[in-house]
């Protein structure tokens, strides 16, 4: 795994697995980092180059002027594909990397080969109950400069390994069986990351505003009609924050997807419970099919 920086309107930092074949990009959620696939990241590297970047404002990749929105995000995407990958792409999005997937797989159908949605935000997806957590959350977000005051001061007052134990526990059915050394290393950035100020917050918040307009937004499913490319949806039964039946409507609608559901799961499986999201992966069979391919 090595740290590489590209240009791309200012410095994106992305994680290189090595690997070789046809590239696959992995593509983060909300307040995440390209760190979230370290657990998948070296086995999928045995049949494709694979390579997992950080969105502008998030993990390393600082914002240096530009937008967190999740179309400003789509477009970083697009040009990253183009200018390093350079070559059309498996797409793997988790939440609203999902979500920027399907963007980029309806947008521009010669830029992805296929498209593995994880848990993806997607609109409708409502919680009937909603953590207590996030509807504080949702409330403070309604509330000009509210958010970034609450998020600053809660970072202060939980620290580094506070704050991700805390995002594990939500994100996770069980954050036990999260690998130590991916929470070590998340805390490790997340001290660095605190080291930045504003500017976190600025991302998380205006990203967090977006993806909470587009998922109210029924024009989305105009994209998801339009995607040509071979589509895989998984998603733990578990997941507090979209709802596996966000996913059930979404292959209602698209019944050529396969739905994948990972039962005991959270909202972030490559993380919690690798080796299940891994053979949802490989079992699918244009998964299979293209990785045969490419060896041959």
């Amino acid at each position: 795994m090595r740290h590489k920086v590209a240009d791309i309107d200012g410095p994106v930092h992305y994680l290189d697995f090595g690997g070789s074949g046809s590239t696959m990009l992995l593509v983060h959620g909300l307040a995440g980092s390209a760190l979230n696939w370290m657990a998948v990241g070296p086995s999928l590297a045995r049949s494709h180059r694979v390579l997992a970047l950080d969105l502008a404002g998030f993990g390393e990749t600082p914002l240096f002027g530009r937008s967190a929105t999740v179309g400003a995000h789509a477009s970083l995407v697009h040009d990253f594909i183009a200018r390093v990958a350079a070559e059309p792409v498996v797409f793997a999005g988790n939440s609203m990397g999902g979500h920027i997937g399907v963007l980029e797989a309806a947008a521009h159908p010669e830029s992805v080969r296929s498209l593995v949605l994880v848990d993806p935000a997607i609109p409708g997806a409502h919680v009937s109950r909603p953590e207590p957590l996030m509807l504080g959350a949702m409330a403070a977000l309604s509330v000009p400069g509210l958010a970034e005051t609450l998020v600053d001061r809660r970072s202060r007052e939980l620290g580094p390994e506070g704050l991700v134990r805390q995002a594990l526990a939500l994100v996770c059915a069980d954050p036990s069986r999260v690998d130590p050394a991916v929470v070590e290393a998340h805390v490790r950035l997340t001290r660095e990351r605190m080291q930045l100020g504003r500017q976190n917050t600025r991302a998380f918040v205006q990203a967090s505003r977006s993806i909470g307009l587009r998922m109210a937004n029924p024009r989305f499913w105009a994209r998801v009609a339009a995607v040509t490319a071979p589509t895989l949806v998984v998603h733990g039964s578990l997941d507090r924050l979209i709802p596996v039946s966000a996913s059930r409507e979404l292959v209602r609608r698209r019944p050529d997807w396969q739905l994948e559901v990972l039962d005991g799961v959270g909202h972030v499986p490559m993380m919690e419970t690798p080796d299940l999201f891994l053979d949802a992966l490989t079992s699918w069979s244009p998964y299979r099919i293209a990785t045969a391919a490419a060896a041959s």
